[in-house]
């Protein structure tokens, strides 16, 4: 803003939304402490030992903790996943051992009483061996000091291990398994040993409950797997609030928060260009960086695609075993983080001397540090994933260095505390070059002077760099708990997304609005403060749908599916603001943001469409306990990561490179308008050619025959029509990138020019 600027005064309903968003902040963080507690008592015990009813040692707490080690440095959930939490491509390894652990137990039960292979026992005899295992596996007392399996359960868990050892260490060209190189023997025997705990945590009923650790997740027939009655009350509950919470906050908005008041002001912040800074000209090589990083991402993205559809290599060229499925999930799932991230950065960090209406001397170098860094963190994480996965770092180095194998969370410990020191460090540069109008806009005889536009705007930059720091949770070591081990990566991930994101999204989009006159202070304020509220009130809470099925404590199901679902009404009203606004733009022949606006407005409502509709649909309890880790899943990961925040952190280039060209050269809209609609054609042939026509009959499969049936090799081989039609929309999609990548470009050259 410019600090010559009048102040317009903050009405009585701001300074009500101010005390709100005070009070839903203080309330949500102290109820998810509170949950944090719930979680850690709640999770399912590590035992000191399981042993056989013949005093046999089967599994001891050394072995599930150095398995899920192992588990980690092959990098498994890149393939595979863990209570649904990771890849899609392979089995789910707890839902496969589930399954194994039953017949295991039934074939060594019917040989133990009858002599005969399971199968070959008649109708009734098989009825009662099954309705035994179900009821020695649902008995198993995982508190008891030691554990006690039954001879039977303890037989099958031997089988299945020295099976889990073997395959796991084998190339599979079928499956597209390339084969976990840095395990050796013994350490594949740990791995299927932390399994099949897992495994055990699905079925064995927590003590006084009739349901599992996991709420009875997966479905799953053979066990008697099946929803417990507090999914459905949740779900019908949640409904219901869903509902009530959309009108309510109707009518907040259109009777409060848009109400006009004939004194408001407009400002065109942004409307006038000036000569740009040393820092902002920096810029330029941020942006580039972007483009290449989105290329690479859509180059893996088409990669894996085509793996489901031809797992043996690409288009018969066999890179299985120099690209592994899991390495390149690793690329494909940390670029977007990375690139999405590095806009957001480099735009907040070309709007701030504008706003604080100066440059503080060093600025420039502290942008080029800045980029340094990210250059140094993502080859080096980039390079660390693929030398872990290929067994080519020690024992003690592949943690700190290589690959965590925590998806979303994938690189090394190292990396990752550079990364959290680089988001520290980007948070206060804006702070030092924002802070002459942060503190104009202060009154200390006034709390409320303190969340003004421009405060906000900084605290969602600080919020980011605080939530990731969960993440590394413990800081040195690895967590001996998949439970507590998940719960803290849902902090960053779902965090990061429904919180932090979606503050900064919301901040820089109420900011771009004001500052180019489209609405006034006044209400882009109310209106941002009243979409924090229902973020804050919402999206941390909120985290709790993730944490259903993975051994956290029953009360979950309750708080993260009401709160939820209020996940969809800020998305909701930005949409209401954007369509708002289009009117005003129209009227405005010399509109020099209508690219920006363009993308802008693409986000929210991929945003509302991504995360709102394809989200909130996913949510409910009992829809969750069917669809989590299906092809339904990966179409709301799709739509709203890119959708929303992807095209958010590519409107907010297009800005900067608007604002850099000026008015002194000329501007074309027409190769980022051809790419707009590129990305989105290609999203909507992603969601009408492959995954829904995947997803809707996967969670059928789910329904009928078990989670382990709708992720197997077999649901697979069923839906390869679709999966290769998953290619044209690649094709399209890339055009886009490319497009976009070009237009960067020409725009810097052409900035670099009239530099001269």
């Amino acid at each position: 803003m410019n600090l010559s600027e009048k102040l317009p005064p903050q009405d009585r309903v701001t300074k009500v939304l101010v005390i709100a968003l005070l009070l839903t902040t203080v309330f949500s963080w102290a109820a998810m402490i509170w949950m944090s507690f719930l979680t850690y008592e709640g999770a399912p015990p590590l035992p000191e030992r399981i042993v056989s009813e013949s005093g046999e040692t089967v599994i001891t707490r050394a072995d599930i903790t150095a398995g899920k080690a192992g588990f980690q440095k092959a990098d498994l959930m890149d393939y595979g996943s863990l209570y649904g939490m990771g890849a899609y491509f392979g089995e789910d390894y707890t839902a496969a051992a589930l399954v194994a652990l039953a017949k295991g137990t039934e074939s060594a039960l019917a040989r133990a009483r009858y002599g005969r292979d399971f199968g070959a026992l008649d109708a009734p005899q098989r009825l009662a061996v099954s309705a035994d295992m179900r009821a020695m596996l649902a008995g198993i007392d995982l508190t008891g000091q030691p554990v006690v399996v039954p001879d039977s359960v303890a037989a099958a868990i031997a089988q299945y291990r020295e099976k889990f050892a073997i395959e796991i260490r084998r190339k599979a060209e079928r499956v597209g398994y390339t084969r976990a190189y840095s395990l050796d023997e013994a350490q594949a025997r740990r791995v299927a040993e932390f399994i099949v705990h897992a495994a055990l945590t699905t079925v064995a009923h927590r003590p006084g409950k009739d349901y599992s650790w996991t709420a009875n997740w997966p479905p799953e027939p053979l066990v008697d797997n099946g929803p417990t009655d507090a999914s459905v009350t949740w779900t019908v509950i949640s409904l219901g609030g869903m509902i009530l919470g959309i009108g309510v906050v109707l009518v907040i908005f259109r009777v409060y928060i848009e109400r006009r008041d004939p004194e408001e002001s407009y400002a065109n912040i942004l409307g006038d260009f000036q000569a740009l800074t040393p820092s902002q000209q920096a810029l330029g090589k941020f942006f580039v960086f972007v483009a290449l990083l989105l290329l690479i991402q859509v180059a893996a993205g088409a990669i894996l695609g085509h793996y489901y559809a031809e797992r043996e290599g690409f288009y018969g060229i066999p890179i299985l075993d120099w690209l592994p499925f899991n390495w390149v999930r690793n690329v494909h799932v940390q670029t977007p983080i990375v690139w999405i991230g590095l806009a957001w950065i480099a735009a907040a960090l070309f709007l701030a001397p504008r706003i604080g209406g100066r440059e503080p001397s060093g600025q420039k170098s502290l942008v080029n540090f800045l980029f340094v860094a990210v250059l140094a963190i993502v080859v080096g994480t980039v390079v660390g994933n693929y030398a872990g996965i290929m067994g080519w770092m020690s024992e003690g180095s592949w943690f700190w260095f290589g690959n965590q194998g925590l998806e979303y969370l994938q690189l090394g410990r190292f990396w990752q505390i550079l990364f959290f020191v680089g988001l520290v460090l980007w948070s206060l540069v804006l702070l030092r070059t924002m802070l002459p109008t942060l503190i104009r806009l202060l009154d200390v005889r006034s709390l409320f002077t303190a969340f003004r536009m421009e405060h906000l705007l900084w605290y969602s930059s600080a919020g980011i760099a605080f939530i990731y720091a969960f993440g590394m949770i413990p800081l040195t070591g690895i967590e001996p708990s998949f439970t507590i081990n998940d719960f803290w990566r849902w902090w960053v991930v779902h965090l990061w997304v429904e919180w932090s994101f979606e503050l900064f999204s919301a901040a820089v989009v109420g900011y771009f609005l004001m500052a180019i006159g489209l609405v006034s202070r006044q209400l882009a304020e109310r209106a941002i403060l009243f979409e924090w509220i229902l973020i804050l009130g919402s999206g941390i809470l909120g985290t709790g749908h993730h944490m259903f099925w993975a051994g956290e404590p029953a009360t979950w199901l309750s708080v993260g599916s009401v709160f939820s679902f209020l996940e969809v009404l800020p998305l909701f009203l930005l949409l209401l603001d954007a369509v708002d606004q289009r009117e005003g733009v129209s009227a405005r022949a010399q509109f020099p943001y209508r690219l920006a606006f363009l993308f802008i407005l693409g986000s929210v409502i991929w945003n509302f469409v991504g995360a709102g509709v394809f989200g909130g649909i996913i949510n409910a309890p009992l829809i969750n306990y069917y669809q989590h880790a299906t092809f339904l899943t990966m179409n709301h990961s799709h739509t709203a990561m890119f959708g929303a925040f992807g095209l958010l952190a590519i409107g907010l280039i297009y800005l900067c490179l608007r604002y850099m060209v000026g008015d002194r050269v000329a501007w074309s809209d027409r190769l980022g308008v051809w790419a707009f609609w590129l990305y989105n054609i290609g999203l909507v042939m992603w969601i009408f050619m492959t995954f829904l026509p995947v997803g809707f009959p996967q969670l059928e499969v789910v329904f009928n025959e078990g989670y382990a049936a709708a992720r197997s090799l077999e649901f697979y081989d069923s839906t390869e029509i679709w999966q290769w039609l998953r290619t044209p929309g690649d094709i399209v999609f890339a055009a886009g990138a490319l497009l976009m990548a070009w237009d960067f470009l020409v725009k810097l050259r052409s900035i670099r020019v009239q530099a001269k």
